[in-house]
């Protein structure tokens, strides 16, 4: 019979949302019978730790590894990902890529055709979305290929009961830098028929203030902001422009799912999304948020939205919410690719 396997690793926390999902999914994978070909899962800020406990997980899993095995590997794995491969294999085994970022994307470190060669060694790879599996599939990636759709999200917490505000309240929790999400500032200065509530630690945008319909609140851990935050809609945008998601991290959303919208909908809120993202199919299929052009957009849009609206909305959330609770998403995505996989 042939094993589901995964290969646990040392993270440094669980604030970032790459290390929640991974987590995440490491459990998801536990819950599907897979069985950990690494060491038991740690957690310590030591890169010396970190490298050691790495390095000899996979030192444990080229010992434990069986012919006819499929090993999820969480990508990226950085150097060690061609070697896992191989050492899987050699032993008869078959690796999956379970997408959380690509290189050739967001940090620019590999060429697209560079990180095409590198996902080549594993004979099967699990998108974040549709967009992004087409990519692959046109850039030149020939084997299996599936995909998320949206990223499971495992938290004991329970959101607020749905109130809504008036006037409505929009959500942006996140990292804040000039690099990432510098419109803030200028959305700031415009907001005007709704209230842009902010989360983040706010030494990255040290201008931004709360005044008027602005209201600017300290980092919250991502289960207190599940169980706390008030709001109508979680806002997923980057850049430093109100007409377009713009720079690494704007142009990343036509080809990525941000985590960010599972954290949004496990805390009960519909999205707001650019509409030239690679989320923005599923919100509209999902029917749980819509999909803007330009910030702008905003002032006018926002009054119009009926109460019988953004309760079908919020209903809709719910559901999305209760299947990402369960890993609904990746255990779908797995058994999709390993049916395609094993005929």
């Amino acid at each position: 019979m042939n094993r589901l396997c995964f290969i646990s690793r040392n993270y440094r926390g669980t604030s970032s949302a790459g290390n929640k999902a991974k987590t995440d999914y490491e459990q998801i994978l536990r819950d599907m019978g897979a069985t950990n070909l690494g060491l038991e899962t740690t957690f310590s800020t030591s890169q010396v730790v970190s490298f050691v406990r790495n390095l000899m997980g996979i030192i444990h899993m080229s010992s434990k590894v069986q012919k006819g095995d499929i090993i999820v590997l969480q990508y990226p794995v950085k150097k060690y990902f061609s070697l896992i491969c191989r050492i899987a294999h050699r032993r008869g085994a078959k690796t999956i890529a379970l997408i959380h970022d690509l290189g050739c994307m967001r940090r620019k470190k590999l060429t697209e055709q560079e990180e095409i060669s590198r996902l080549m060694h594993a004979d099967g790879v699990i998108a974040t979305n549709a967009v992004m599996m087409q990519w692959l599939k046109e850039k030149g990636y020939t084997k299996t290929l599936d995909y998320l759709g949206l990223h499971d999200y495992l938290s004991d917490s329970v959101s607020r009961p749905p109130v809504q505000h008036s006037p409505l309240k929009v959500v942006y929790a996140g990292t804040l830098a000039l690099r990432k999400n510098a419109f803030l500032m200028d959305m700031a200065k415009q907001v005007g028929n709704y209230e842009l509530v902010i989360y983040g630690k706010h030494k990255g945008l040290p201008r931004l203030q709360t005044r008027g319909h602005v209201k600017v609140n300290p980092f919250l851990s991502a289960d207190t902001f599940i169980r706390e935050v008030e709001g109508d809609f979680g806002l997923v945008w980057d850049g430093d422009s109100l007409d377009t998601c713009s720079g690494h991290f704007g142009e990343y959303l036509r080809w990525n799912t941000p985590h960010k919208v599972s954290f949004y909908i496990r805390a009960g809120l519909p999205m707001i999304v650019w509409r030239q993202s690679a989320v923005a199919s599923i919100v509209q299929q999902e029917g749980i948020g819509f999909c803007i052009d330009s910030i702008e957009e905003l002032n006018t849009l926002l009054p119009s939205i009926t109460p019988q609206q953004l309760s079908e909305m919020r209903q809709r959330v719910a559901i999305v919410s209760s299947r990402m609770a369960q890993g609904c998403y990746l255990k779908e995505a797995v058994g999709r690719i390993l049916q395609t996989m094993r005929t």
